[in-house]
Order: C-alpha cells, then structure tokens, then sequence
C-alpha cells in the first residue's frame, strides 16, 4: 500500500498577498485580446515509406486518395484497377499559426497517420493545404518527415522505441493567407486576465495610470481591462512593449484543493486551513479464499474421486484511529495529520470531501 507521503503533491505558492509576494510582470498575468495563435488542420499524404504504410484493404480511403491524386496530375487509371500501396500512409497535419504571420513565413507542422500504417520514419509529406475554423487555405505543407522513434523486427520478435506513427516538420508549412488583426482599433486594446479576480484587475489599473497618468486603464470587469494606446503604430507597439514588462502584485488566490480521483494526487495551495475537527481512520478487509479438496475412494472399492470446493471468509480490521486537528492548522499541520493516520491518497480523496461537507475544510475542492 503505497504511502502518502510518497503520492500526496504539494504546491505551496507564493501568493502576491503572503509576507513574502513577489511582483509578477503583466505578461505573465494578462493577454491582449485579438493576440492569439489559430489553429490549422489539413489531410494528407506521406509517401516513399519502406514498406510500412497502410493495409489498403483495411484503409480505402488511401486508395481513393492516391487516385484523386494521380487523376490531378493526369494519370488515369483503367476501370476496376486495384491499387496494392505499401508505401503510402494517410495523414492528418496540424499547424499552430502565430499572431500577426504574414504570408511567406513557414510554420512547424506535425504529421499524425489516421490509418494502420507502422511507421512514417523516412516518409515525405505531400502537397497539404492547411485550413483554419473558417475554411480558408491559410498555408501549404510538404517536406521529409523526421520521426523520433526507431523499430525493428524479425521471426515474430518485434523491438520498439518511442512512437513511430506521427512525424515532424521543421518549418515545413508556408504561410499563404495573413489573419486579419484589428490590435489598436479605436486606438485602444483589451487586456484580458488569464484569471478571473477583481482585486488583481484593480492594481492592474492602478499600476498603469500610475505610469501612463489617470484614465489610461478602466477595469471593465474581474477579467477585462481597457486601455488608451497611442494613434501610430510605431508608438502602439512601444507602448505595449512597456505594458508587458510592467510589475504587478496579484492578489492572493483563493485557497483550493486539486484531486485527481484516477491518480489519488492531491495538490494544495499554502491558504488551504482547517477548522476544528476530529478523524477517525480505519480498513476494513475482507479476503474470500476457495481451495479444491479431493475425496479418495478406500482401495477395492468401486468408488469415484470425487473433488469439491472448501471455500473460507476472513474479515480483518485494522484498529481505527481518532485525531484531533486544531482549528487554523496549515498545509504542512494538514499533511502530517494525515500521515499520522496513515491515509492513502485514496483515502485522502474521502476525507477531504467528508472534511469539506462538515464545513471543516476552508477551500474550494475541485476533483479532476
């Protein structure tokens, strides 16, 4: 049984309000609205595989891929032609589009295969057109895929390192379509939170009038603030230049409980508390056994070996333990207390949630 100081994961952070804060820049704290990667997705082909592309009678869609191809390049085929690919593999390729691109520019672009085939190492991407959510072409992907793993087999015996079945590219996409940008419109932006609090939002607004002089900032809400910035763009950029490098002390964040019910981690802030109160620990095991017994017949009798089942029922109980945690105790008083009991992650996902129904427990618990 595995112990909980060996699985419970502690995250005691500095939080700007504790004796020890910390100013934070604001771009670690707030994103410009409209500054954003887009996400592209297209589907392709991979070719010049040594034998490991997909089983074409298990992937048609290859096979018709192969041949909308050729027929593009003006290769027809005769009717009822039945294509054997070994070589090929369908793909899906997915691109991340930086903010402000401009056509020109190449992308990294990483190769999935959708079909069975066992390795895309030594395969080359074909012509793929990327699309965005819009629908529109916003880049062109091809090149020779670099695959990270490396396999072998032989007489059934089959070694393997790492995944062989996605690839990457090294700027492997052309950007041909820039995303339109509408940064400085009505020469102001919107600084957006990456987490909701009104206190923070406050001396974010306080910190840039400050600076730049009163009415620059307006806190629209505990996440989105407003801010006046120059009419030429050269002057924009300088100005958000220095934004960004700004200190900001957040506020100190609200004291929560992270548990992951599949792993039994547990990961708490240091604000985490406990009022007054008393747990009790206990196991409860039950093991049910069954061993086969064998019936010999006396020797000269006309007897059969007969064979029946003994089965058996042992319940164990380990003692249980009460233990009485003061009120206010901190994180490092909370994790002792539950070593002290001997409490398994397991065990510790109940008694926090039993913890927190009898009003003991001051955080916020979220279970993943």
């Amino acid at each position: 049984m595995r112990k909980l100081s060996l699985s419970l994961l502690i995250c005691a952070a500095i939080l700007g309000a504790a004796p020890l804060a910390q100013a934070e820049r604001l771009k670690d704290l707030a994103s410009i609205s409209g500054v954003r990667q887009n996400q592209l997705s297209g589907y392709g082909l991979v070719v010049g595989l040594d034998g490991t592309g997909d089983q074409t009678s298990q992937t048609p869609f290859t096979v018709q891929s192969i041949m909308a191809m050729l027929q593009q390049k003006g290769v027809n085929l005769p009717p009822g032609t039945q294509l054997q690919l070994k070589n090929v593999a369908a793909v899906m390729v997915t691109a991340s589009l930086p903010a402000f691109a401009q056509p020109g520019q190449t992308i990294d672009i990483t190769v999935s295969s959708i079909g069975n085939a066992k390795s895309l190492r030594g395969g080359t991407l074909l012509m793929t057109p990327l699309h965005g959510a819009d629908g529109q072409v916003y880049a062109m992907g091809q090149g020779n895929l670099v695959v990270g793993g490396v396999g072998a087999q032989a007489g059934g015996t089959q070694v393997q390192v790492n995944h062989l079945s996605v690839g990457r590219i090294s700027g492997g996409a052309t950007v041909e379509r820039a995303v339109a940008s509408n940064l400085g419109e009505n020469n102001q932006i919107r600084l957006e939170l990456k987490d909701t609090d009104f206190s923070t939002a406050a001396r974010v607004v306080e910190a840039i009038n400050d600076q730049f002089g009163a009415g620059v900032a307006t806190a629209l809400d505990g996440r989105v603030i407003r801010v006046r910035t120059p009419s030429s763009s050269d002057q924009r950029v300088a100005f958000l230049g220095m934004l960004e490098q700004m200190d900001v002390k957040p506020s100190a964040a609200a004291a929560k409980v992270i548990l992951n019910a599949r792993t039994g981690s547990v990961v708490m802030n240091q604000a985490v508390m406990l009022d007054n109160c008393a747990i009790s620990h206990g196991n409860l095991t039950v093991t049910i056994g069954s061993d086969p017994v064998i019936s010999q017949p006396a020797p000269g009798s006309r007897g059969a070996t007969v064979v029946t089942q003994s089965n058996s029922v042992d319940i164990k109980k380990d003692p249980g333990k009460v233990l009485m945690v003061k009120g206010g105790a901190s994180l490092s008083e909370v994790v002792k207390a539950m070593n002290s009991i001997g409490a398994t992650p397991q065990d510790l996902v109940a008694i926090l949630q039993a913890l927190k129904t009898a009003g003991s427990l001051r955080a916020e618990l979220e279970i993943i």
